[in-house]
């Protein structure tokens, strides 16, 4: 049985959400729940970007144990630096989180640099994140967009470089389940030395896609995914933890080879936390965690769930909470 990690991004992805801003103690109060939630990592935030969210970075790294906390960066000397500072005193471990752009319409339109200029930045920031930690994770920025040929160029070169963790994103939800899941397929297969790092995703949901395609992505090799609670983040959010964690608990006939160490009953009470501090109201029918999700209009539904909750429910209530 391999274990799928859940690398949380909520206080950093998530926090992106336009209006979703929380302060210090509000993300410290959300780390804490996420420990009990079960999750094995939190990416706490973008501590360059401003120095609240460096310092609440570096609150949550000396104030609560168990999961590896990250810190994201550019593949710029002063992020890796930064990612570090707030990250170090994490009791579970810290990871840098290097990412950089690789598509073209991102190095023609955003860098305005070429391939091997690309190439050059990846190798190089991997190898000056190295000389902090042992733990890095490295994201070809909208990988899903990147030509393959050169995707694997750079996966392979960050991984010679000391990546642990390669990164695919589909920065701007444009993949499509099948053609998704043989591109992580295609990673596991062709790239030298992949068994050296755990292959991520981390899905958006532009097209309603986000999970779908991380779904996808564990059933062709993926072994991390990278989610937020109720499916927050930038535009139309990122892929949602609770549904993963469910869809993969409730198909065991699909994934019989993976397991999270989610505590799924908890699931419920993060939910309506990351609501509450947000003010991000939760869809009523949303899945997993909406108001509706266990409800029953119809009458025949209903008679069916008094006789046998399985007719109409396919996931117990208690379960998540």
């Amino acid at each position: 049985m391999d274990k799928l990690i859940i690398f949380d991004t909520t206080l950093r992805d998530g926090e992106q959400a336009p209006g979703a801003t929380l302060n210090e103690r509000e993300k410290l109060e959300i780390a804490r729940q996420l420990v009990a939630l079960g999750v094995d990592v939190i990416e706490a935030g973008f501590p360059i970007s401003s120095k609240g969210d460096f310092t609440a970075v570096k609150l949550i790294a000396s104030s609560i144990k168990g999961p590896v906390i990250c810190g994201l960066a550019r593949a710029i000397h002063a992020d890796i630096d930064a990612a570090y500072e707030a990250t170090k005193s994490a009791k579970g471990g810290a990871r840098i989180h290097v990412f950089l752009a690789t598509s073209k319409i991102h190095m023609q339109y955003k860098l305005k640099k070429a391939e091997d200029e690309i190439l050059r930045l990846a190798i190089e920031s991997v190898r000056y994140a190295k000389k902090y930690t042992s733990d890095i994770e490295f994201s070809p920025e909208d990988a899903s967009r990147t030509e393959p040929d050169f995707l694997f160029k750079v996966v392979e070169s960050v991984i010679a470089a000391g990546a642990t963790t390669v990164n695919i994103p589909d920065t701007v939800g444009y993949a499509y389940p099948e053609e998704y899941g043989v591109l992580i397929k295609s990673i596991k297969e062709k790239i030298p030395h992949i068994n050296r790092a755990v292959i991520s995703v981390h899905c958006h949901d532009d097209l309603g896609l986000a999970v779908a395609n991380s779904l996808a992505a564990v059933k062709n090799g993926a072994r991390q995914v990278e989610c937020t609670v109720n499916g927050i983040g930038e535009r139309a959010g990122n892929a949602s933890l609770e549904e993963i964690v469910m869809a993969i608990r409730t198909r065991r006939d699909i994934y019989p080879d993976v397991e999270t160490s989610i505590c799924t009953q908890e699931i419920y009470k993060t939910s309506r936390l990351v609501s509450k501090l947000t003010s991000f109201v939760v869809a009523p029918n949303k899945a997993i965690v909406g108001l509706n999700a266990f409800r029953h209009e119809a009458g025949i539904h209903q008679d069916g769930v008094i006789k046998k909750s399985e007719t109409y429910e396919i996931i117990s209530p208690k379960d998540v909470g």
